[in-house]
């Protein structure tokens, strides 16, 4: 047996494992899937990396980690799509559906699993029809189709009992007990709940067993025996908390709720459901949420508090519009049309916005033209000055005294302040009209978290209030990502906490998730201790120029931008930002990030600057000050320039004069950098193949795909000396 069939042997095994552990064990399913997925990748096998996949994302799915889940399918979709299996693409279809439903998407959960189970059909499987059927029974349970509900529980265990699953079976008891209790059939919704426990314990299936005392409990509620009642849903949740099945603890808290209001036992009912609200928000579990919250209102309606009923009677009435809608219950009505629906839905659309779609373009057309050109003009004229500036500071600091080093320090962090805020404006117009996007490299993740807080330490000290960091020591040192941007976003958040705390402290923490193969998932949390915000408030605080008129002060404006510029580039990232917040209390920021490990890079010490010693270049820069500053600093470094001032220049020095690199301003006068680029690349010359790189504060330039090929890259305004340095020692040799 070779290595690779020894392999796979391995990951059968541990995947088999991590199957037969869930019912009992979810937290070492996780455990054993995610070695089985790293083994998977190493041998780079698509199939189990596929099917490694598909059960982390059930897995997460159960646990209540909706994005992690959906994540999980996706790329299981796309390795099974690659080996053209349609089984494993069912599989993670299933995974979807049941993310979809759970989070009251009843529409588009029917759609993936009747996709799925197409596919189980065609292959006679048997225990995937059981469990697809079930799921269906729920959704048309939940949406009050009890004739199709019942017809999909009763293929669900026919379809069970063929392949010899009594789990399948006793799954479906479950809700069929439900069923015939809500239609006043206590003695068979028990005898059937009896049945599907009497399988549970024969199949050790702890979790299954879970929900089938619970099902007892309701039987044994609707009969008002309710000591009976509260000991199997403690016992139920005791069980589901164990597992952490979100799902099973938010319907049986409601239960003991309701339990508890039919014996009188009102606070301890109203501590419940405020409990299982919160819970259905973190967990996007709509219909607990809204079930909660209607009992809450009638609690608060009969104790004559008429303020708080209606806050939760609002609550409900939103949250159950959502849930249950329209479009859904004619999905229910018309079975046959499912799995066609997506392509029908999507000419009908088609059809209905065609006309808005024509007028609006040519207005969207002349609106982005006007954006990019004042987008242009802004960046250019704004950043080339603050070029200037910041280079120059930098300069500076390299030879002057302890004295003189405050005072630059003061002067380059507000420059960089200014320089943030021109960047939230520009930086929001390029998101905005989806032009911006990541740049992913290397980078020392424990050094950039320790340069943001010294950018804003001293801001802090300013204040009085603390600035602290906390960093898992099992984390990468270094990362795969954009640390522009993930300095933006944190920046932006650090910031923001400073501004609006006035005593006690602004942290950052930093915390390792999970690791799947070279992939750790990564939580970012920045919390203060400051003034908070307004619950009506939050939903508004990611909107563009949005600022809380509860906190909008001369001393802390703003522009408004930052949080919207965060939200976007997390976005980005492929996650979101979640805000917990209360007046007076301080606010906190969570993110998660998924991202690659990376080995050390190499880094190159600017002392050595004989790396650079004899070099040439041709500078093509305008601005006379920017020239100024880019001839000291290649001076320095030993390389000799010849500075023009326009494209035409530049284009004829280059047919002239060999060079080791060209650095081309893109906004020149007679000739602009782009077109002399063009023309050095298209001509026969010495210099045809030689490095050439953009010298920009034009935020839009990097946007002008009939130019970008002619460059080997881009050094934006205001120039950051470490990438300048960087970019010409590891410039390719011309050719």
């Amino acid at each position: 047996m070779n290595k690779q069939d020894i392999s796979i042997s391995k990951i059968t095994n541990l995947l088999d494992e991590s199957f037969k552990l869930r019912v009992n064990n979810l937290k070492d399913s996780v455990k054993l899937a995610t070695e089985a997925l790293e083994l998977s990748e190493k041998i780079q096998d698509d199939r189990y990396i596929g099917k490694s996949l598909n059960m982390l994302s059930l897995y997460n799915m159960i646990r209540g980690k909706g994005s992690k889940a959906l994540s999980f399918a996706e790329r299981a979709i796309e390795c099974f799509e690659s080996l053209e299996d349609d089984r494993g693409i069912a599989d993670a279809k299933y995974s979807i559906a049941g993310i979809h439903y759970k989070t009251n998407n009843y529409h588009l959960g029917m759609i993936y699993l009747i996709d799925a189970l197409v596919i189980y059909q065609k292959y006679d499987d048997w225990h995937n029809q059981s469990r697809t059927q079930k799921s269906l029974g729920t959704i048309y349970e939940i949406l009050g189709d009890e004739n199709n509900a019942f017809e999909a529980y009763r293929i669900a265990i026919e379809t069970a009992k063929k392949c010899n699953n009594k789990n399948l079976e006793s799954n479906v008891y479950n809700p069929m007990s439900g069923m015939l209790l809500k239609n006043d059939k206590p003695k068979e919704a028990l005898e059937i709940i009896n049945k599907s426990i009497a399988l549970k314990r024969e199949t050790k299936d702890d979790r299954g067993f879970a929900f089938a005392i619970y099902g007892r409990g309701k039987v044994y509620n609707y009969n008002r025996k309710y000591e009976e009642a509260r000991a199997d849903y403690l016992a139920a949740l005791s069980i589901h908390e164990k597992f952490n099945d979100v799902f099973g603890i938010g319907m049986t808290k409601h239960k003991l709720a309701q339990l508890y209001l039919e014996t009188g036992e009102n606070e301890k009912a109203k501590v419940i459901l405020k409990e299982v609200v919160t819970f259905g928000e973190r967990y996007n579990l709509s219909r607990t949420k809204f079930k909660a919250s209607h009992l809450l209102y009638e609690i608060y309606s009969k104790e004559n508090n008429h303020k708080r009923a209606l806050r939760y009677l609002e609550s409900y009435l939103v949250e159950k519009d959502a849930s249950v809608n329209s479009q859904t219950v004619k999905v229910i009505e018309n079975y046959e049309r499912i799995s066609t629906l997506k392509y029908e839905q999507q000419e009908e659309n088609l059809k209905r916005e065609k006309e808005a779609i024509t007028i609006k373009k040519k207005q969207a057309e002349e609106t982005a033209k006007m954006r990019q050109s004042f987008l242009s003009a802004m960046s250019h004229e704004i950043r080339t000055p603050l070029n200037a500036v910041t280079s120059i500071i930098s300069m500076l600091k390299e030879r002057a005294d302890a004295d003189d080093q405050k005072l630059l320090t003061s002067l380059q962090f507000s420059s960089k302040n200014l320089m943030r805020i021109i960047n939230d404006i520009l930086d929001f117009s390029k998101l905005d009209s989806d032009k911006m996007e990541l740049e992913m490299h290397a980078v020392n993740f424990e050094e950039l978290i320790n340069n943001i807080r010294e950018t804003y330490l001293g801001m802090a000290l300013e204040k009085g209030i603390e600035l602290n960091v906390n960093i898992d020591v099992t984390l990468n040192k270094f990362y795969i990502l954009d640390e522009t941007k993930l300095f933006q976003i944190l920046g932006n958040l650090v910031s923001n906490g400073i501004k609006y705390t006035n005593k006690g402290s602004v942290a950052i923490d930093i915390e390792l998730i999970s690791s799947v193969g070279n992939m750790d998932t990564i939580s970012f949390i920045v919390e203060d201790t400051g003034v908070g915000i307004a619950k009506d408030e939050q939903v508004k605080l990611f909107d563009s120029f949005y600022i809380p008129s509860t906190i909008l002060t001369r001393d802390n404006g703003g522009t408004g931008l930052g949080l919207a510029i965060v939200k976007k580039i997390v976005e980005l990232y492929g996650s979101n930002v979640v805000l917990t917040s209360k007046k007076g209390k301080g606010s906190i920021f969570q993110f998660e990030l998924v991202l690659q490990r990376s080995k050390a890079t190499v880094r190159i010490d600017q002392k050595q600057t004989n790396q650079l010693k004899g070099k040439t270049a041709i500078l093509a820069e305008d601005n006379e000050v920017n020239a100024l500053v880019m001839g000291q600093l290649l001076k320095k470094w030993g390389v000799k320039i010849e500075r023009v001032k326009n494209g035409y220049d530049a284009v004829e020095i280059a047919k002239k004069t060999k060079v080791d690199f060209i650095l081309m301003d893109i906004h020149m006068p007679e000739m602009n950098g782009f077109d002399a680029t063009k023309n050095i690349r298209n001509s026969i010359n010495e210099n045809q193949h030689t490095p050439i790189y953009a010298l920009t504060a034009d935020v839009t330039a990097a946007n002008n795909k009939d130019y970008l090929t002619y460059f080997d890259g881009f050094l934006w305004k205001p120039l950051q000396i470490d990438r300048l340095f960087d970019t010409l020692v590891n410039s390719k040799k011309p050719l």
